[in-house]
């Protein structure tokens, strides 16, 4: 039987497939791994209302590392179990170095917030397969930076994609030179995401398993991506996708198969539950 107790899934390039979808087959895993008592987590820097519709599809998972480990939150209870925000004197400065590029500006926090005719053409940031969800889950404001500068609050994260990485290479270079103590990590092909320093996957992964009284030695991670460098580094186990980054694999000590083929299956089969690996 396997040593570990909690496994923390990131969602886009890991838990869901190219098309934004959990398979049968991950989904009979993940019931699997609950019924033996073991605990699913997602960590993702995804918000809460971007979860919703795959939560409706895994009533088995109960904790979230969420906005790229900013919110640790318990779902049955509603609970907060950890926050580290960004204070709103500080996303209006980032809001206007962001606008020098012309990014299109994704705010998170309780809701998931973006700019109305941004919206409408994601497809300029590389973000065209998000659309629909973002149709669905965000509130669209026609004026985003004077509607949040006329009531600003603390948010846990913000997303700022851009045309191609040369611009998100511009937005962190003024950032920096700014003097603005945050946490930007790349991702997608233009994306930018800004958390208060310290708020991570990996600090989240602490954060959780201090408040279950879990050993980090028994916890699992599994990523493809650089915003899942700190939680592999944390876990007991890093597993790394078929389809992730060179980097990821490298300081993984497992590789399972690709998004597009029930790596997150294998990985609960082969780790979680240490049954026989289903790839060879």
């Amino acid at each position: 039987m396997s040593q570990y107790e909690l496994i923390a899934f990131d969602m886009d390039g890991t838990l869901l497939n190219s098309r934004k979808e959990i398979t049968p087959l991950t989904l009979a895993a993940i019931k699997k791994a609950a019924a033996a008592g073991k605990q699913i987590v997602l960590s993702t820097g995804r918000g809460r209302t971007e979860l919703r519709a795959y939560l409706e599809l895994m009533p088995e998972i109960r904790y979230l590392i969420c906005t790229s480990g900013a919110l640790v939150y318990d779902i049955r209870t509603g609970q907060t179990v950890y926050s580290q925000k960004l204070a709103p004197a500080l996303v209006k400065r980032l809001l206007e170095i962001s606008m020098e590029e012309k990014a299109m500006i994704h705010l998170l926090g309780a809701e998931s917030i973006v700019q109305t005719d941004q919206l409408e053409h994601m497809e300029r940031y590389g973000m065209g397969i998000y659309k629909t969800t973002f149709r669905r889950v965000a509130a669209a404001w026609d004026n985003l930076y004077g509607t949040y500068c006329a009531a600003p609050f603390a948010l846990e994260k913000v997303n700022f994609y851009h045309a191609d990485s040369e611009s998100r290479e511009r937005t962190k270079k003024r950032i920096q030179e700014a003097g603005l103590a945050v946490l930007m990590v790349n991702a997608e092909r233009g994306s930018l995401e800004i958390s208060a320093p310290g708020a991570d996957k990996g600090a989240g992964l602490k954060k959780l398993c201090e408040y279950l009284g879990l050993p980090l030695e028994k916890t699992i991670a599994v990523g493809d991506a650089e915003n899942d460098t700190s939680i592999l580094k944390t876990a007991g186990l890093a597993v790394a996708m078929g389809n992730a980054l060179p980097e990821i694999q490298a300081l993984s000590e497992a590789v399972v198969a690709d998004c597009d083929h029930d790596g997150c299956a294998e990985a609960i089969e082969t780790y979680l539950l240490g049954g026989p690996k289903l790839y060879e």
